[in-house]
């Protein structure tokens, strides 16, 4: 199944290479990612429900769709569940920056409040670019975990996981061909659906960044990639949207928290280590 994945930020990990160097092989790791994925799945029934409220039943087909992807995520978010909890693991809200909880602020959905197809395009596209992180990772994962020791419980996360793989690809190309849909209609809705696509997909690197980049230096990569979200809005809107989002760009206490717990466990796990190789590692942010 072909997915035209987010693009890999340069310099950057792989998702294959960071799987499975930094989390199939940590179980701690792992689980934790599995509780990350049951929680987005679970938050995005909530976003997928305020689409349809605010179409109030029209058109009729997208609604019905739209109802179909609200079951789809939910189960998947039950099979995740009932998954983490055969293996004895937490359930909990996810700790660190939230990579949904980051896409939520930065999405601008009070700007679309008077105009319903704007919102419309916008809501597609942004459902359209989280899909498509989700195949990337789930892509990824089960490529890795094949590699893995086939262990019982490596085996049962890889089969949970290629239950769910083939329905989010079904979302992508679902949300292609409405995105496209609205484009043909006229020169100017091709505009707006291709200007959505580039704003939202910064957006969305920008959620993804907060939550895997901990270098130093990160909060002013971020506060980059927010002026690159604010120069894709009309002139008027840019200043509020910038000086909303600014402070908690810079400041970040969930990054703060992160940044002290990896190098809580670096320090426990080799002292050595830790100062030989995370602590370089770190500050190689900087550069």
């Amino acid at each position: 199944m072909t997915v035209a994945y987010p693009r890999k930020p340069k310099n950057s990990i792989s998702t294959r290479k960071l799987l499975r160097q930094l989390v199939v092989n940590n179980r701690e790791i792992h689980l934790a990612t599995l509780n990350r994925y049951r929680y987005n799945e679970q938050h995005s029934c909530k976003d997928l429900t305020e689409v349809i409220e605010s179409l109030n039943g029209e058109p009729r087909d997208l609604v019905q769709e739209l109802c179909h992807h609200v079951s789809d995520e939910a189960r998947h978010s039950v099979w995740l569940t009932d998954l983490l909890i055969d293996l004895g693991a937490d359930i909990s809200k996810p700790p660190g920056v939230s990579y949904i909880d980051e896409l939520d602020r930065l999405l601008d959905k009070d700007s679309y409040q008077n105009n319903l197809e704007d919102g419309l395009i916008a809501a597609l596209a942004t459902i359209n670019i989280t899909e498509k992180r989700g195949c990337e990772y789930f892509s990824a994962h089960i490529h890795v975990l094949k590699e893995a020791p086939q262990t019982a419980e490596n085996i049962k996360i890889r089969e949970t996981l290629e239950k769910i793989f083939p329905e989010e690809v079904g979302h992508v190309r679902w949300g292609n061909r409405w995105l496209a849909k609205i484009a043909k209609k006229s020169p100017e809705h091709k505009r707006k659906v291709e200007q959505a696509k580039y704003k939202y997909t910064v957006i969305e690197q920008m959620a993804y960044e907060s939550g895997v980049d901990i270098m130093a230096g990160a909060e002013l990569r971020h506060m980059e990639r927010l002026l690159q979200i604010t120069n894709t809005m009309p002139v008027l809107d840019r200043f509020n949207y910038f000086i909303e989002r600014l402070p908690q760009t810079l400041l970040q206490p969930e990054l703060q928290m992160t940044r002290l717990r990896i190098a809580q466990r670096a320090w426990n796990q080799d002292p050595q280590a830790f100062t030989e190789k995370f602590i370089p590692l770190f500050f190689n942010g900087l550069k």
